[in-house]
């Protein structure tokens, strides 16, 4: 049989070590979960064989085109605005599946129809285009739900509406009350350090602050905020508002696409009933056992995913390997579906 681990016996095993500094606390408190949960198991021997199929591709000049940013459906003039906008986007991503045997909410744009994390940015950028100014904090602090409507305009209702025009305008609250309106102060003030952003991300946004609690202990995952950071630096190339120190110790983004993926390639086994809940698409609550599981083993199968990796001389980061696995799972149609869980933080 595969070695399956919530490794409580192994201790020993340098595999199992957080290797680098856990500024965000992130590794830590999800270890715990992984230590004493009982649904998800993490697959060992599949991340070995994993990491060693992503280096025979790689070598073979086969790896998986991963563009640095798409601008098709992503606002940028390269200034101060855009890093506003970039905070906005970031505080609206978030949930966007369909009830069971329901269409998902989709936009058309420039001659495309996009549902998803796609829909939510390309409808972004199409109100800036239309002349909203996303990037104003004064606009954004009292943005009615009109607007909001109109500019997530498609097919159906986007989900969790009321949610995103309250985080909307917490972004132009906030942005008002601490930074004199924009976002590159907030970045000042965290010397450009992706650590610091994040930590500055949920101190002082509440709806950043991604955090829950298993049998009584705090478990930090802090998705959206990560993202952000990795968004502005992906938007800037890495230069200018986008140049970040200590952004490697980001963890990856814990979501809804990357367990289904690492659950197709068997990295991830779910407990019989809860594998019959994921595949049958019922409701799993949030911040349950069942769905911190979930995530705390996403976040750690990729950590020991990128371990494997570097023991082989092929270093990825966090951010890097997340990007791949969500890409990858874009093509999702043959697998089994990703769980489902409504909430603001993923």
């Amino acid at each position: 049989m595969a070695e399956l681990t919530h490794w409580p016996e192994d201790e020993g095993n340098e595999s199992f070590t957080i290797q680098t500094s856990d500024p965000l606390g992130i590794l830590t408190s999800t270890r715990t979960v992984v230590e004493l949960g009982e649904d998800v198991w993490i697959n060992t021997d599949q991340i070995e064989k994993l990491s060693k199929r992503w280096l025979q591709a790689d070598t073979q000049g086969q790896k998986l085109d991963i563009p640095l940013w798409d601008e098709r459906y992503h606002f940028s003039d390269g200034t101060a605005r855009t890093v506003n906008w970039l905070l906005l986007l970031d505080a609206l991503n978030f949930c966007f599946w369909a009830e069971k045997g329901q269409a998902r909410w989709s936009i058309d744009y420039q001659g495309q129809t996009l549902n998803g994390y796609w829909a939510e940015a390309a409808a972004l950028k199409r109100a800036v285009e239309e002349g909203l100014p996303l990037w104003d904090a004064e606009y954004l602090r009292t943005i009615p739900e009109e607007t909001i409507a109109h500019i997530f305009r498609g097919s159906g209702t986007i989900p969790l509406f009321e949610q995103r025009v309250h985080n909307a305008r917490e972004v132009g609250q906030v942005l008002l009350d601490r930074y004199a309106g924009q976002f590159t102060n907030a970045i000042e003030e965290a010397d450009r350090n992706a650590i610091k952003l994040v930590l500055l991300l949920e101190r002082d946004f509440p709806s950043f602050r991604d955090i829950t609690s298993y049998r009584g202990q705090q478990v930090r995952f802090l998705k959206r905020a990560q993202i952000t950071v990795a968004d502005i630096s992906g938007s800037f190339h890495g230069q200018d508002w986008g140049k970040f120190a200590d952004q490697d110790q980001l963890t990856i983004f814990a979501d809804y696409k990357l367990p289904q993926v690492l659950r197709e390639y068997n990295v991830l086994e779910y407990e019989l009933h809860l594998a019959q809940k994921v595949d049958n698409k019922e409701l799993i609550q949030a911040g349950s056992e069942e769905e911190v599981e979930i995530r705390a083993c996403t976040i750690w199968a990729c950590e020991l995913l990128r371990q494997s990796l570097q023991r082989q001389g092929h270093a990825m980061t966090a951010a890097e390997i997340d990007m791949r696995l969500w890409l990858l799972g874009q093509r999702s149609e043959e697998m089994h579906p990703y769980h489902r869980t409504r909430t603001i933080y993923y």
